[in-house]
């Protein structure tokens, strides 16, 4: 099944030259969303590297992650706990553990919030989102969890960018790398 979701991600997903005076293409992975069979696919996929870790939660990034997190709790039997970012216009009401990112590939700081009563001690942590570059908002997902008293096993993203010494490192597994992109 990971063979043909990989070929299957792979398919789906475009470059799109946003127009005129733009610097670079973006990433245009709406069709992963749209193909059910796809989205059927990612949360089992996700997970299994980590099935093992028995994780008891998973945490994920607004916006993409927000998706993508449920699909990943779902396959595990797990809850699910949203990291807002700072001026989104979304946060939620009550006591938040914040924690400011490393420059990102776009050389910005990213603040991410999650609820206190939904991230505590003896919380086993599984960190998903659709794509890993740098992994600032991994490393900040992570400062969150250890102010928590929780403890991240792993992080699961569909497409990863960053070095091989920072994924070893922060324990990031992919399903695909950017390079088999196109």
């Amino acid at each position: 099944m990971a063979v043909e979701l990989r070929a299957r991600l792979i398919e789906l997903f475009r470059w799109v030259d946003p127009g005129p005076g733009a610097s670079h293409l973006v990433s245009d992975i709406s069709g992963w969303w749209r193909d059910p069979m796809t989205l059927a696919a990612l949360g089992p996929a996700l997970v299994a590297p980590y099935r093992s870790a028995q994780p008891t939660v998973v945490v994920a990034p607004a916006v993409t992650g927000f998706l993508l997190g449920p699909l990943a709790a779902t396959a595990l039997g797990v809850g699910f706990v949203a990291a807002h970012k700072a001026g989104d216009g979304r946060l939620p009401a009550g006591p938040l553990t914040w924690a400011q990112s490393p420059p990102d590939f776009r050389g910005r700081r990213v603040d991410l919030a999650v609820r206190d009563r939904h991230l505590g001690p003896g919380d086993r942590v599984l960190v998903v989102d659709d794509w890993v570059a740098t992994a600032a908002q991994v490393r900040a997902l992570y400062d969150i969890c250890a102010a928590r008293g929780a403890e991240p096993v792993g992080t699961s993203t569909i497409v990863t960018d960053c070095p091989p010494a920072t994924a070893t490192a922060l324990r990031i597994h992919a399903l695909l790398h950017t390079t088999q992109l196109g």
